[in-house]
């Protein structure tokens, strides 16, 4: 009989032959590896790491586990499944992420990997708290802000300034629905640009050359709010129908659907600065 720790590398090597296999299987696999690690070599572990499997869990959480190639430093090594340390005292980190290290209070570099839903505290969903995002942005920066640091340690300055760039870029990501969503779609392996057209077709392509007529034609601020008004309500269902879409995990009609939004965003900006004619 082989030993209980060969037994967990020969049920991993078995889920790297087969990508076929359930992702629920491989995950489950994947998990009674990583949790007895530690009882593994450096060596054998760099040689798991340099097979370059991207495994992602689903559900949910939709979490993501990114791996380091070659493994750097104890930070990079599956921040989902081990303890991190302080890099200043040692002692072990609480949370994740880890901003502040609660034993001697220094700042702790950014955590590779982390999602921008999980810096900024916020659930795994398209219809956001937006207040919430918005006082937690607020709340990051007073506490991360590179002025905070200026008497401290050139390490500190740095990891300081990371962070609150971080934050600055996760914050403006998850405030507007589009980048919100093209980021989801993102984490869920789609990578796309922002500006990426998904195709629209001819019928829709001529409403929205109308609504722009219509809106050119404005003489009025009556006239121009109700083109705004009939925005906002286009965009409100698009808001639903997308997040429906990415909860069903059709990635496809999700990304069709941003474009469509990306269109009548656009329109919206467009009826603001047509009103701002008429003060």
């Amino acid at each position: 009989m082989l030993p209980f720790n060969s037994l967990r590398i020969v049920c991993l090597s078995r889920a790297l032959v087969h990508p076929n296999w359930p992702m629920s299987n491989r995950q489950s696999v994947y998990k009674t590896v990583t949790c007895s690690a530690h009882f593994m070599s450096i060596s054998f572990l760099k040689d798991i790491w340099n097979s370059n499997m991207h495994l992602k869990s689903l559900g949910k959480e939709r979490k993501i586990i990114y791996y380091s190639n070659p493994v750097s430093s104890h930070r990079n090594y599956c921040t989902g499944q081990v303890q991190l340390n302080c890099w200043n005292c040692r002692q072990p980190l609480d949370t994740t992420p880890a901003f502040f290290c609660m034993s001697c209070k220094v700042v702790q570099p950014p955590e590779e990997g982390t999602s921008y839903f999980k810096i900024m505290n916020c659930d795994y969903t398209f219809t956001l708290d937006i207040h919430k995002l918005q006082k937690r942005y607020l709340q990051l920066q007073r506490s991360l802000h590179p002025d905070n640091f200026s008497q401290k340690s050139e390490k500190e300055q740095e990891y300081s300034e990371s962070h609150s760039a971080l934050v600055n870029k996760a914050y403006q990501t998850l405030l507007k629905p589009l980048s919100r969503g093209l980021y989801m779609l993102e984490l869920e392996g789609m990578h796309i640009e922002e500006g990426t057209d998904s195709g629209a077709d001819l019928e829709f392509l001529m409403e929205l050359m109308e609504i722009n007529e219509a809106l050119d034609k404005a003489r009025t601020p009556e006239e121009a709010n109700k083109i705004g008004q009939d925005t906002k309500r286009k965009l409100a269902v698009l808001t639903e129908e997308i997040d429906a879409a990415l909860l069903k995990g059709e990635l496809q009609a999700a990304k069709a659907l941003l474009s469509q939004m990306k269109y009548h965003a656009n329109i919206e900006e467009k009826v603001k600065e047509k009103l701002s004619e008429f003060m």
